[in-house]
C-alpha cells in the first residue's frame, strides 16, 4: 500500500549540476543546481530552475547564458560547498582552486576541472512560482577526453556523475549497469 506524501518538489534521481555564469562585472561564479536536465533535443535544450534570490539569477539574466558542468564524485565536496555559499560574497572558485574558463562560445566560464560541460544560451525564461526555469539551448559540449567511450561520446563508468536525494538530503554515487536501453525492454 502507497502512502500519500502531499505534493513535495521530490523525484528520484536529481542531477548535480553546477552553473557557470559572469556577473555584471565580469566575475566567473558557479552554483549547485538539483533542479535541471535536458528538456529538448532539437534544438538540443537544457532546463535549469533558479530562485529569483540567488545572486546566479541575475547574472544569467543579464548575460542570456550559463553553462552546466557536471562534476566527478571527487568533486562532491565542492559541489555542495557552490550550493551553499553566495557569490554575491564568496569567490568560490578561489575559495575551491578551481579553475573558471572563457567559454569560447557562449558569455559564461565553466569549470576546467569537471570532466562534462554543456554550454548554453538562454532561449526561454520561464517564471513557475518560486523559480524561474531558464532554457538553454546547447551550443557545444566539452569532454575532456579520458571520459570519451569508443563511440566518442562521455561513458557515464568514466565521467563518474553523482546524484542529489532531494529527500534525504544526501548525494550518492552511481550504481551498477543494468542493460542497454533500447534492448532489454525488447520482446524475446
Amino acid at each position: 500500500m502507497k502512502k500519500s506524501l502531499g505534493p513535495r518538489a521530490i523525484i528520484q534521481p536529481n542531477p548535480v549540476l553546477i552553473i557557470g555564469s559572469y556577473d555584471q562585472n565580469d566575475r566567473p561564479n558557479i552554483m549547485a543546481v538539483a533542479w535541471g536536465g535536458i528538456c529538448c533535443s532539437k534544438p538540443p535544450c537544457a532546463a535549469i530552475s533558479l530562485r529569483q534570490a540567488t545572486y546566479t539569477y541575475g547574472s544569467i539574466q543579464h548575460n542570456r547564458a550559463f553553462t552546466i558542468n557536471i562534476p566527478s564524485t571527487s568533486y562532491v565536496q565542492a559541489a555542495d560547498y557552490v550550493g551553499i555559499y553566495s557569490g554575491k560574497n564568496e569567490d568560490k572558485f578561489n575559495a575551491l582552486g578551481l579553475t573558471p574558463v572563457k567559454s569560447e562560445v557562449v558569455n559564461a566560464p565553466y569549470v576546467k576541472e569537471f570532466p562534462l560541460v554543456l554550454e548554453c544560451e538562454v532561449l526561454k525564461v520561464v517564471e513557475i512560482g518560486l523559480h524561474t526555469q531558464f532554457i538553454g539551448e546547447i551550443k557545444d559540449i566539452k569532454a575532456d577526453e579520458s571520459i570519451l567511450a569508443e563511440n566518442g561520446l562521455p561513458d557515464i563508468g568514466k565521467v563518474q556523475p553523482f546524484i542529489y536525494n532531494s529527500a534525504g538530503p544526501s548525494y550518492f554515487a552511481l550504481g551498477d549497469f543494468l542493460g542497454d536501453a533500447y534492448t532489454i525492454g525488447r520482446k524475446r
